[in-house]
């Protein structure tokens, strides 16, 4: 269940796909995944019902923490150059059994993510020509059945198998496609942001309460209810209201961590992934914050509408044909990211195959195209089954487990890394045990300048379950543990009511979380050059952390059930057919090297 994968530094260059896809495709591929249609839906919900203008900070407050995470990816790009994103970073780490968990989320999530805006994508077209296919469909064949769809999406099935069919046909062609509609998105914004500004009015962020008041009075000719306006200016709902819209916020930037699974078709990954992340985000950053700009510029956040911000708002200031650019960007980023949410699922599932822990069959690359061709067309196919045929509103929060769970074992596992004595990542050879014993003092006093193995030690009983070296003893999840319990004592006080004795508890869970980590700061880390290096550790990763557990377990308990379905069936996967044929079993491990000496002396 703890044994690590292996990674040779002379073949860790190797693969069966193609290696076409430059910093720009990868740019591409993360901002088209990321920047959806949410950029043009999103703004206008969260302002008028959450954060007011100040939405504008709930976004760069989202968009910093949501860097923590690509910081983190980066590194682990350099480090590890594989298919599979944060399965095979934590497979390198943390585990086997770990590993297979998270890529099984992962698979999930990207199932679940690619079938919501394939229905997304079909309901933004169908709106464009006036719910004909909606209106035919449920005068045909209406499904009345609990937890199924209105009816049979069959368009959102023609459109997943398409552009399943372009991922198989090969990356290169699928990287032109996916850069012509980011393009084109990108484009659509800058003109929303450029035409927007022109109607800007700075008293759109200082609107105080009898100024609303009056507004509403004189339209409506009544006395109204305040509640929903809050208290005007730039955050009428408060900093309460500022946290919340930040954490919804935050799932605006998830989908640049599929740039992490091109491991083994980005041209230098070492340095391409690592980039290819943080430019991706940084673009993602501005556009956000541009379109919250000048949207609540334009119109006061109490008068936006939720379902089409810039259209209306821009109908509302007398620029009604704006609306078709709109419409376009958002056909545009849906494309994107539909496309984004599809090119990782072969990936992920390839990669486990090649180590064994899915069906082999699943691991074979054409010989023409180098597409993991069986996984491209078996995931797509399940993914435009559930298009079709069921509701998949009550499923997404089932993506944010998944994506959350990664981020966090891909934080620790940086954390993990950098106080490990240098050695490639997954090395089989073993590192010479320090004869040094442990004291006390050493936690805040370390002997040695560089990671020793009793520093390595260290940060494990300070971090995480198991070990990196000493796999066979169980350790404390110190800091984990700590924040997940002030975590669930925050979610419950917020919707109860904080008291003294949650107020206590939570003070003693964060000091719990926090002195661990000044242990761990004071350890010595590996001065091992890397490409790419997460700056400021341990903060950085443990920040990291700390986000995705706190929104994980604001989640609701119905989605943690719905995921325990999920793993039973993946946990016996692994059980039966998975730790047996794991090509990091010993048995098989031994045959593989002596099919490997075979070929050498026949060559």
């Amino acid at each position: 269940l703890s044994r690590l994968k292996t990674v040779d530094e002379e073949t860790m260059g190797e693969s069966k796909l193609a290696r076409v896809l430059t910093v720009f495709d990868l740019t591409a591929l993360g901002v088209g995944a990321t920047l959806g249609a949410g950029v043009y839906i999103l703004t206008g919900s969260v302002a008028k019902d959450t954060t007011g203008p100040s939405v504008v900070i709930s976004f760069l407050i989202a968009a910093l923490t949501s860097i923590l995470s690509g910081l983190c990816y980066a590194e682990f790009g350099a480090r590890v150059p594989k298919a599979g994103s944060g399965y095979v970073y934590s497979y390198v780490t943390v585990g086997e059994c770990c590993a297979f968990v998270i890529g099984w989320n992962l698979i999930l999530s990207y199932v679940i993510g690619a079938a919501s805006v394939a229905r997304a994508w079909t309901g933004n077209f169908d709106a464009l020509i006036g719910n004909k296919i909606k209106t035919h469909m449920l005068s045909c064949c209406s499904m009345d059945v609990p937890g199924l769809a209105e009816y049979p999406d069959i368009f959102s099935f023609a459109i997943v198998m398409l552009l399943t069919a372009l991922i198989a046909f090969g990356v290169k062609e699928f990287a032109l496609v996916n850069k012509v509609f980011t393009v084109l998105n990108i484009g659509v914004i800058l003109f929303v942001v450029i035409a927007g500004l022109t109607q800007a009015d700075i008293h759109n962020w200082n609107w105080t309460t009898d100024e609303i008041h009056d507004y509403f009075g004189m339209v409506t000719q009544t006395t109204i209810d305040m509640t929903p306006y809050g208290t005007g200016g730039f955050m009428p709902f408060g900093f309460g209201g500022l946290i919340s819209g930040t954490a919804t916020c935050f799932y605006a930037f998830v989908g640049f961590d599929c740039i992490a699974t091109t491991g083994e078709e980005a041209i230098n990954p070492q340095k391409s992934i690592p980039l290819g992340i943080v430019l991706s985000l940084a673009v993602c950053c501005i556009a956000y914050l541009a379109i919250s700009a000048t949207l609540t510029l334009m119109r006061p956040y109490f008068l936006l509408d939720t379902l089409a911000p810039l259209p209306v708002a821009f109908e509302e200031v007398g620029m009604s044909w704006a609306s078709y650019p709109v419409a376009v960007g958002a056909i545009c980023a849906l494309s994107t990211s539909l496309l984004g949410a599809m090119f990782p699922m072969p990936r992920i599932i390839y990669a486990m195959a090649i180590d064994g822990l899915l069906f082999e069959f699943l691991a074979n690359v054409h010989k023409k195209t180098k597409t993991p061709l069986v996984a491209t067309f078996l995931s797509g196919t399940l993914a435009g089954i559930m298009a079709v045929f069921f509701d998949l509103k009550e499923l997404v929060d089932l993506m944010s487990i998944g994506t959350l769970a990664a981020y966090t074992l891909v934080a620790t596992s940086v954390l993990l890394l950098r106080y490990q004595p240098d050695a490639t990542p997954g090395d089989s050879k073993p590192i010479t045990q320090s004869t040094e014993s442990f004291e006390i003092r050493m936690l805040i006093q370390p002997k040695s300048s560089l990671p020793t193995q009793t520093v390595s030690s260290i940060v494990n009983w300070c971090t995480v379950a198991s070990g990196m070296y000493l796999r066979s003893s169980v350790k404390t999840n110190l800091t984990a543990l700590s924040m997940t319990l002030f975590s669930v004592t925050a979610v419950l006080a917020s919707s109860s009511g904080w008291n003294g004795a949650s107020i206590a508890f939570s003070v003693i869970f964060m000091i719990c979380s926090i002195l661990p980590m000044i242990c761990i700061g004071m350890q010595p880390q590996s001065n091992k050059k890397l490409s790419f290096a997460v700056p400021l550790v341990p903060t950085v990763p443990a920040l990291n952390m700390f986000v995705n557990i706190y929104l994980m377990v604001s989640l609701p308990p119905s989605t943690w059930y719905k995921m325990l379905i999920w793993l039973v069936m993946g946990g016996m996967i692994y059980v039966f057919y998975g730790i047996r044929n794991s090509a990091e079993n010993p048995n098989n491990k031994a045959r593989a090297e002596e099919k490997k000496a075979r070929e050498t002396e026949m060559k």
